[in-house]
């Protein structure tokens, strides 16, 4: 090593900076800072590739001891069974031309992970996938065996094994950060709209990982928080929207919108609870627009008897609407409508889930459902030995559902997100079906509203 060389290195989750020519100041270098607590510059993981960059172009030796991995082609290759569509293509190219960095955006059911496949192949270095939950680690491990003919490491449900293809959890991956953080030259994370949360983006922060990938259906979140993706990923280099490929690549599809009238006692009994909890909002300020007026509502209710009943009402008015008497008569016409369909139903809570499921003999799936339960649940329904399940939020993403044709949404949240995802359950192409995401809304209430803002997307224009 040049007695004027810069050594990096590394140290939990950081690049540290030291060495260099006489009079070399650190903090030239991208994201490099003095860290006060060890008397040392370090720079947060993402920036790795960004100081080698600047270092080479300023012809600055250096010695690299933070990187784990070979930097050379690992020489991994896709079974020949499976051939890419054209916009799979589209998609790699475009991410390469990125400068192999960038979020790839494409609808459930058009093949985000074999595009990542791709994706590897070409980088050929150690990757590691980051997924939301165990079911979709799982399911990645399987498929990445399956299609690499590797052994293919897990960490996450009380599996801790790294190799050179890994598979983890978000909150795995901040847990155990330190320890992989410097061993993978690709990170690819899955439904990537999660990332940008406090804890999960430490995941991209600590990453030395120079070729990034962010996969999801959809970028956008309630907080903005898709405007971090530059710097934990990288801009969008791809985007497929669901008009663009239904009725070829997916099923043709209709969002069909449904009205129910509520009954005299639950008309009264909803605008006398909205009465009350918004003359408690409006005689204190609070503007309950927004999560802000709403977290507000929330802390000034909880001083007070008077407060307290005004959550009371605030939480009967929404349960009026999500579980209204004419939803379940709507739902069971509905439902034997599509007799010989495969039939997702969507609430926004796990008690209605629950009720629906009691009344009508359909198994439900919450948060609450076992894996074990939840593969068996998927696999029946998949054979046609049920032909319905109930859900709140865990089929929003990520499983793959190809048999389901129909789907009911009965109660939600504005998110346009969540909308798109519930659709997206629906869309796989599965013999010659034509799906169908009828939208139940009470009419005359403020459900009205909160279905035009999740509607805001262009799959539902």
């Amino acid at each position: 090593m040049s007695e004027s060389a810069v050594l990096l290195g590394y140290d939990r989750g950081t690049v540290t900076v030291t060495g260099g020519p006489p009079g070399f100041v650190f903090s030239t270098l991208p994201g490099v800072l003095f860290d006060p607590r060890t008397s040392a510059h370090r720079a947060q993981g993402r920036f790795y590739r960004a100081i080698v960059e600047q270092l080479i172009r300023d012809k600055i030796p250096y010695e690299d001891t933070a990187r784990g991995w070979a930097n050379e082609p690992a020489g991994w290759k896709l079974n020949a069974e499976r051939t890419a569509r054209p916009y799979q293509t589209d998609a790699v190219n475009a991410w390469m031309k990125s400068g192999r960095r960038g979020v790839i955006v494409m609808p459930t059911g058009t093949g985000k992970t074999f595009v990542a496949f791709l994706c590897m192949e070409k980088v050929g270095r150690p990757t590691i996938v980051v997924t939301p939950k165990i079911d979709l680690m799982v399911q990645w491990a399987r498929e990445m065996e399956q299609s690499f003919g590797v052994e293919v490491g897990m960490v996450g449900a009380g599996e801790f094994n790294y190799k050179p293809l890994t598979v983890t959890t978000y909150d795995s991956a901040y847990i155990h950060l330190e320890r992989w953080a410097n061993r993978y030259g690709l990170v690819i994370f899955d439904e990537c709209h999660h990332l940008p949360g406090a804890t999960f983006s430490e995941a991209a922060h600590a990453s030395l990982a120079p070729f990034r990938i962010g996969l999801t259906a959809t970028p956008d979140r309630a907080d903005g928080g898709e405007q971090m993706f530059p710097q934990l990923i990288g801009d969008i280099s791809y985007r497929l929207d669901i008009t663009d490929v239904a009725g070829e690549f997916l099923a043709p599809y209709e969002a069909r919108k449904v009205f129910i009238d509520l009954t005299r006692e639950e008309e009264e009994t909803y605008r006398n609870c909205r009465e009350e909890y918004k003359k408690f909002a409006a005689d204190r300020g609070i503007n309950m627009s927004g999560m802000d007026g709403f977290r507000r509502f929330l802390f000034e209710a909880s001083k007070t008897p008077e407060g307290w009943k005004a959550m009371r009402a605030f939480r009967e008015q929404k349960r009026i609407i999500q579980a209204a008497s004419g939803k379940f008569k709507l739902l069971e016409d509905l439902l034997v409508r599509h007799a010989n369909d495969r039939v997702l139903i969507f609430t926004a809570d796990n008690a209605t889930v629950y009720e629906i499921a009691r009344r009508y003999l359909i198994p439900a799936m919450t948060n609450q459902t076992k894996p074990k339960e939840r593969k068996a649940i998927l696999a029946n329904f998949h054979t046609g030995a049920f032909n319905a399940v109930v859900t709140c939020q865990v089929l929003n993403e990520g499983v793959d559902v190809p048999a389901a044709g129909v789907g009911i949404v009965l109660s939600g949240t504005g998110s346009a997100t969540e909308n798109v995802q519930r659709l997206g359950r629906i869309l796989r192409k599965y013999a010659d079906k034509q799906a169908i995401l009828y939208e139940v809304i009470a009419r005359n209430t403020a459900e009205e509203f909160v279905s035009d803002r999740r509607r805001q997307h262009r799959a539902f224009q």
